[in-house]
């Protein structure tokens, strides 16, 4: 019977993990006995030079989650694979993990849309910082970050008019920061 293990990796290189797994897996004919191994990971978006930017990022770096059915060959192609610290649980032995919670770790992107009520989103610039208003009314104007407002997706700028410095609020893709 097939159980979720967690097998720890060496840092950015948890995709080399994967597939160095599963390629030996296949070479040594165990495959059968490893159902599955995913990296988790997120969707974000990000606010790049005006532009909103999906991004995939790894939100468990270092860990590597595998459907195992565990034996002394498959613990031992595991622990043998380059780049692998380990199993994760007590002194290293491989400890089995609750289906529920793998699957709230590799949750799909529809399943990871329904349970997050916000999608993740970053700026280049933050409050404080120089930056160039791209388009709309005030577009050319340069001014500097007073308020980011992650929730409804809006900054608020400080703009210089006729020299009054106006608060001018905006969505995020809308300005760049000035280098």
């Amino acid at each position: 019977m097939s159980r979720w293990y967690i097998i720890h990796a060496y840092s950015g290189f948890e995709t080399k993990v994967k597939e160095s797994i599963q390629s030996e897996a296949k070479r040594l004919g165990l495959a059968r006995f490893v159902e599955a191994i995913e990296v988790p990971t997120e969707t974000i978006t990000e606010i790049k030079r005006g532009k909103r930017v999906e991004t995939e990022r790894k939100f468990m770096p270092g860990y590597v989650l595998a459907q195992l059915d565990l034996n002394d060959q498959v613990y031992h192609l595991v622990k043998n694979t380059p780049k692998v610290t380990g199993f994760l649980g007590p002194n290293g032995k491989p400890q089995p993990i609750p289906d529920a919670q793998a699957a709230r770790m590799l949750s799909t992107k529809d399943e990871a849309a329904a349970l997050a009520p916000k999608q993740k989103i970053t700026v280049d610039y933050e409050i404080g910082d120089s930056v160039k208003v791209l388009d709309g009314p005030f577009a050319s104007f340069n001014g500097l970050v007073e308020e980011l407002d992650f929730d409804r997706g809006r900054v608020k700028v400080s703009v210089s008019i006729f020299g009054r410095a106006t608060p001018v609020e905006l969505e995020f893709e809308q300005v760049e920061r000035v280098k």
